[in-house]
Protein backbone atom coordinates (compact mmCIF):
# COMPACT_ATOMS: atom_id res chain seq x y z
CA UNK A 1 0.00 0.00 0.00
CA UNK A 2 1.71 3.22 -0.89
CA UNK A 3 3.04 5.42 2.15
CA UNK A 4 1.86 8.89 1.29
CA UNK A 5 -1.71 7.92 2.76
CA UNK A 6 -2.27 10.54 5.57
CA UNK A 7 -5.84 10.44 5.74
CA UNK A 8 -8.04 7.27 6.80
CA UNK A 9 -10.92 8.10 3.37
CA UNK A 10 -8.14 7.89 1.14
CA UNK A 11 -6.60 4.56 2.44
CA UNK A 12 -10.00 3.07 2.61
CA UNK A 13 -11.08 3.77 -0.76
CA UNK A 14 -7.86 2.64 -2.24
CA UNK A 15 -7.95 -0.35 -0.21
CA UNK A 16 -11.45 -0.86 -1.73
CA UNK A 17 -10.96 0.02 -4.96
CA UNK A 18 -7.98 -2.39 -5.36
CA UNK A 19 -8.91 -5.13 -3.46
CA UNK A 20 -13.00 -5.63 -2.97
CA UNK A 21 -13.41 -7.37 -6.54
CA UNK A 22 -9.92 -9.93 -5.66
CA UNK A 23 -12.15 -10.80 -1.37
CA UNK A 24 -15.57 -11.37 -3.65
CA UNK A 25 -13.74 -13.91 -5.72
CA UNK A 26 -11.67 -15.76 -3.09
CA UNK A 27 -15.28 -15.84 -1.27
CA UNK A 28 -16.93 -16.89 -4.56
CA UNK A 29 -14.90 -19.78 -4.47
CA UNK A 30 -15.23 -20.78 -0.88
CA UNK A 31 -19.05 -19.93 -0.35
CA UNK A 32 -21.84 -21.43 -2.72
CA UNK A 33 -24.62 -19.19 -2.39
CA UNK A 34 -24.83 -16.27 -4.80
CA UNK A 35 -24.24 -13.09 -3.20
CA UNK A 36 -23.00 -14.45 -0.37
CA UNK A 37 -19.39 -13.40 -1.27
CA UNK A 38 -20.64 -9.74 -1.73
CA UNK A 39 -22.51 -9.69 1.80
CA UNK A 40 -19.69 -10.75 3.84
CA UNK A 41 -17.21 -8.37 1.58
CA UNK A 42 -19.10 -5.47 2.33
CA UNK A 43 -19.17 -6.67 5.75
CA UNK A 44 -15.74 -7.00 6.08
CA UNK A 45 -14.72 -3.74 4.59
CA UNK A 46 -17.24 -2.46 7.12
CA UNK A 47 -15.18 -3.80 9.81
CA UNK A 48 -11.98 -2.82 8.25
CA UNK A 49 -13.07 1.03 8.50
CA UNK A 50 -13.90 0.76 12.08
CA UNK A 51 -9.95 -0.30 13.21
CA UNK A 52 -8.54 2.58 14.84
CA UNK A 53 -5.05 2.34 13.72
CA UNK A 54 -6.00 1.62 9.62
CA UNK A 55 -3.51 3.89 8.37
CA UNK A 56 -0.38 1.35 9.94
CA UNK A 57 -2.17 -1.86 7.97
CA UNK A 58 0.78 -3.11 5.77
CA UNK A 59 -1.20 -5.61 4.21
CA UNK A 60 -4.75 -4.94 3.83
CA UNK A 61 -5.63 -8.34 1.72
CA UNK A 62 -4.19 -10.42 4.44
CA UNK A 63 -6.54 -8.39 7.14
CA UNK A 64 -9.72 -8.27 4.63
CA UNK A 65 -9.22 -11.98 4.39
CA UNK A 66 -8.68 -12.67 8.19
CA UNK A 67 -11.79 -10.03 8.81
CA UNK A 68 -13.81 -12.26 6.10
CA UNK A 69 -13.40 -15.49 7.69
CA UNK A 70 -14.49 -14.18 10.66
CA UNK A 71 -17.68 -13.06 9.59
CA UNK A 72 -18.00 -16.11 7.80
CA UNK A 73 -17.31 -18.38 10.60
CA UNK A 74 -19.80 -15.80 12.71
CA UNK A 75 -22.32 -16.34 9.71
CA UNK A 76 -21.95 -19.83 10.03
CA UNK A 77 -22.52 -20.12 13.61
CA UNK A 78 -25.31 -18.16 13.39
CA UNK A 79 -26.95 -20.13 10.55
CA UNK A 80 -26.31 -23.27 12.95
CA UNK A 81 -27.42 -21.99 16.06
CA UNK A 82 -30.77 -21.03 14.36
CA UNK A 83 -31.33 -24.26 12.28
CA UNK A 84 -30.85 -25.38 15.79
CA UNK A 85 -33.42 -23.29 17.69
CA UNK A 86 -35.57 -24.00 14.82
CA UNK A 87 -35.30 -27.67 15.48
CA UNK A 88 -36.19 -28.01 18.74
CA UNK A 89 -39.08 -25.28 18.10
CA UNK A 90 -40.75 -28.11 15.84
CA UNK A 91 -39.72 -30.71 18.27
CA UNK A 92 -41.83 -29.34 21.05
CA UNK A 93 -45.47 -28.84 19.87
CA UNK A 94 -47.25 -26.22 21.62
CA UNK A 95 -50.47 -24.42 21.03
CA UNK A 96 -48.43 -21.56 20.74
CA UNK A 97 -45.51 -20.69 18.58
CA UNK A 98 -43.41 -17.86 18.64
CA UNK A 99 -43.59 -14.92 15.99
CA UNK A 100 -40.61 -14.38 13.55
CA UNK A 101 -39.89 -11.42 15.58
CA UNK A 102 -40.10 -13.05 18.77
CA UNK A 103 -37.72 -15.57 17.23
CA UNK A 104 -35.59 -12.93 15.69
CA UNK A 105 -34.85 -11.78 19.65
CA UNK A 106 -34.39 -15.51 21.07
CA UNK A 107 -31.71 -16.08 18.07
CA UNK A 108 -30.15 -12.65 18.84
CA UNK A 109 -30.35 -13.82 22.80
CA UNK A 110 -28.82 -17.14 21.72
CA UNK A 111 -26.05 -15.88 19.91
CA UNK A 112 -25.26 -13.19 22.47
CA UNK A 113 -24.85 -16.06 24.97
CA UNK A 114 -23.22 -18.11 22.36
CA UNK A 115 -20.49 -15.15 22.33
CA UNK A 116 -20.24 -14.74 26.13
CA UNK A 117 -19.36 -18.59 26.94
CA UNK A 118 -17.04 -18.68 23.99
CA UNK A 119 -13.96 -17.25 25.83
CA UNK A 120 -14.51 -19.51 29.04
CA UNK A 121 -13.32 -22.76 29.88
CA UNK A 122 -14.92 -26.05 28.65
CA UNK A 123 -15.73 -26.60 32.50
CA UNK A 124 -17.27 -23.18 32.51
CA UNK A 125 -19.43 -23.72 29.84
CA UNK A 126 -20.44 -27.25 30.79
CA UNK A 127 -21.44 -25.89 34.48
CA UNK A 128 -23.89 -23.26 33.14
CA UNK A 129 -25.09 -25.22 30.60
CA UNK A 130 -26.12 -27.97 33.08
CA UNK A 131 -27.12 -25.55 35.86
CA UNK A 132 -29.20 -23.24 33.71
CA UNK A 133 -30.58 -25.85 30.68
CA UNK A 134 -30.47 -29.16 33.16
CA UNK A 135 -32.01 -27.72 36.12
CA UNK A 136 -28.34 -29.61 37.80
CA UNK A 137 -27.28 -28.29 41.28
CA UNK A 138 -24.06 -27.31 42.08
CA UNK A 139 -23.39 -30.39 43.56
CA UNK A 140 -24.59 -32.83 41.15
CA UNK A 141 -22.29 -30.32 38.38
CA UNK A 142 -19.47 -31.05 40.74
CA UNK A 143 -19.74 -34.58 40.40
CA UNK A 144 -20.39 -34.43 37.36
CA UNK A 145 -17.21 -32.30 36.13
CA UNK A 146 -14.95 -34.39 38.72
CA UNK A 147 -14.69 -30.39 40.63
CA UNK A 148 -15.59 -28.94 43.61
CA UNK A 149 -18.94 -27.01 44.40
CA UNK A 150 -16.75 -24.28 45.19
CA UNK A 151 -15.43 -24.49 41.45
CA UNK A 152 -18.54 -24.99 39.94
CA UNK A 153 -19.78 -21.90 42.18
CA UNK A 154 -16.57 -19.82 40.28
CA UNK A 155 -17.60 -21.49 36.73
CA UNK A 156 -20.67 -20.07 36.85
CA UNK A 157 -20.44 -17.03 38.63
CA UNK A 158 -17.86 -16.26 35.98
CA UNK A 159 -20.58 -17.58 32.76
CA UNK A 160 -23.40 -15.38 34.12
CA UNK A 161 -20.70 -12.68 34.27
CA UNK A 162 -19.73 -12.79 30.94
CA UNK A 163 -23.36 -13.13 29.62
CA UNK A 164 -24.05 -9.89 31.70
CA UNK A 165 -21.08 -8.15 30.27
CA UNK A 166 -22.06 -8.74 26.69
CA UNK A 167 -25.87 -7.92 27.05
CA UNK A 168 -24.83 -4.79 28.68
CA UNK A 169 -22.73 -4.22 26.09
CA UNK A 170 -25.56 -4.75 23.37
CA UNK A 171 -28.03 -1.91 24.89
CA UNK A 172 -25.19 0.68 24.72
Amino acid sequence: MPGEFTNRSDVLTFIFRSDYRWLTDKLRRRISHGTGAEDIASEAFVRLAAIPELLNIREPRAMLTTLAQRVLYENWRRRDLEHAYLKALAGNPQLCHPSPEEQELVIESLLAIDRALDGLSINARKAFLFNQLDGMTYAEIAQELGVSTSMVRKYVAKALTSCYLITAGQHE
